[in-house]
């Protein structure tokens, strides 16, 4: 990325900048790629095994898996990196790296079994839209259908939340009264894809729903994820929720689509000059303002993403816990720095005028990819309502955090 401002970060002499060199290599090939990612709504067989042999889909897995384990300031300043190649490829590797988490949370010898015995493991998931488990003798009986599962195509495992059900359909509860509910893992091959994928940005993604039925699942294959009770890896990493992690690698999918369409831009006005003038973009005072704005916005938006991560992996590292202010700390500069990367896509986007609405362009397909990143979970404005009620001393909704 080019950015006058590209501060903050991964030591380059060490695991951050070897991962961050390998995304400089990679890049050619996934901006190659990228009409056909969009076009076949998923990654080509070959970027695929390049981003497999580069371990870009292990960045948040155990070393002991042969993970990369990274620190959360790698994980999103390599997840940056590859979205301003493509968003679509960032986005997968994102997702799949952080359910590659629950590897933490696994008897070690089912670790081994899902993510170490091959190398080409992939875990996807995606949230519920119906699902129970039946609990039985050794494990459960799973039935359901999950959605969004972005790099479920690539999968070797797939993932689904299902609340616990006894064989009379009783719900199991806990001391609360909440439903009680676990994450069943299980080869991808026992689950039926549904093409559902059919949207206006993020294409490549892939992210499908799919479906099981009556599937025995063992115990131990699966877990209550960010439950500190069923941790079995002591790293600093695995202190963080998944739901962090999440929040912080997509604000890196949106801070490199931002980045790239600003970068493009400048090119733009420096070479276009528009119909009706004498001289090219750059030479005018709103576009000289606008961009100064732009960069302003994206840099601030990017250091308090990468300084609070620096911060709070110290002070985890240090304590050996997150706490419940350090999450809403991530939810607040993650969902900002999404906010702020669409004001910057939107503003160079209508300031680069007929230019940016041709496919071909540079500007075309990244509005579509940011406005997709603003439309899901991660981008949810009602972040900012949570956040909001946790400053002001009020209990705030924890579901999210």
């Amino acid at each position: 990325m080019r950015g006058p401002f590209n501060a903050g970060g991964a030591d380059p002499r060490g695991v951050g900048g070897e991962y961050l060199e390998r995304v400089q290599a990679l890049a050619p090939q996934i901006e190659a790629c990228a009409d056909q990612i969009e076009r076949d709504r998923r990654l080509p067989s070959a970027l695929l095994a390049a981003l497999i042999d580069a371990g870009l889909f292990r960045l948040l897995l155990p070393r002991s898996l042969d993970g990369a384990e990274v620190d959360p300031v790698t994980f999103v300043r390599v997840i940056e990196a590859v979205s301003s190649a493509d968003a679509s490829t960032a986005w997968c590797l994102c997702q799949t790296a952080g359910c590659s988490m629950v590897a933490a949370y696994l008897r070690p010898d089912v670790a081994r079994e899902i993510f170490g015995r091959d190398p080409r493991a992939i875990l996807a998931w995606g949230p519920a839209s119906e699902a129970r488990a039946i609990a039985v003798d050794g494990g459960y009986r799973v039935t359901g259908t999950w959605n969004f599962a972005s790099g479920g195509r690539h999968a070797t495992w797939l993932g689904g939340y299902c609340p616990i059900g006894a064989p009379d359909g009783t719900l199991r509860r806990g001391e609360d009264g909440t439903p009680v509910g676990r994450t069943m893992l299980f080869p991808a091959t026992s689950a039926t894809m549904l093409d559902v994928w059919h949207v206006i940005g993020l294409k490549g993604t892939g992210s499908d729903s799919f479906s099981v039925s009556d599937l025995f699942v063992p115990d131990e294959h699966s877990v209550a994820r960010d439950d500190p009770s069923e941790r079995r890896h002591s790293g600093p990493l695995y202190c963080f929720t998944t739901g962090s992690l999440f929040a912080a690698g997509f604000a890196g999918v949106a801070l490199g689509i931002a980045r790239r369409t600003l970068d493009a831009f400048v090119d733009l006005a420096k070479a276009k000059t528009p119909r009706g003038f004498t001289r090219p973009l750059r030479d005018n005072a709103v576009v000289q303002s606008q961009v100064a704005q732009a960069e302003a916005r994206l840099g601030s938006a990017r250091l308090f993403l990468l300084a609070s991560l620096e911060e709070i992996w110290r002070e985890v590292g240090r304590l050996g816990s997150l706490t419940l202010d350090q999450r809403v700390r991530i939810r607040l500069c993650a969902t900002y720095a999404i906010h702020q990367a669409k004001e910057v896509v939107e503003t160079a986007y209508h300031a680069a005028g007929a230019t940016a609405i041709f496919a071909s362009g540079a500007f075309e397909r990244r509005f579509r990819d940011m406005h997709a990143v603003t439309q899901q979970l991660q981008g949810r404005q009602a972040h900012f309502e949570t956040v909001g009620r946790f400053l002001l001393g009020l209990e705030p909704d924890t579901s999210f955090l």
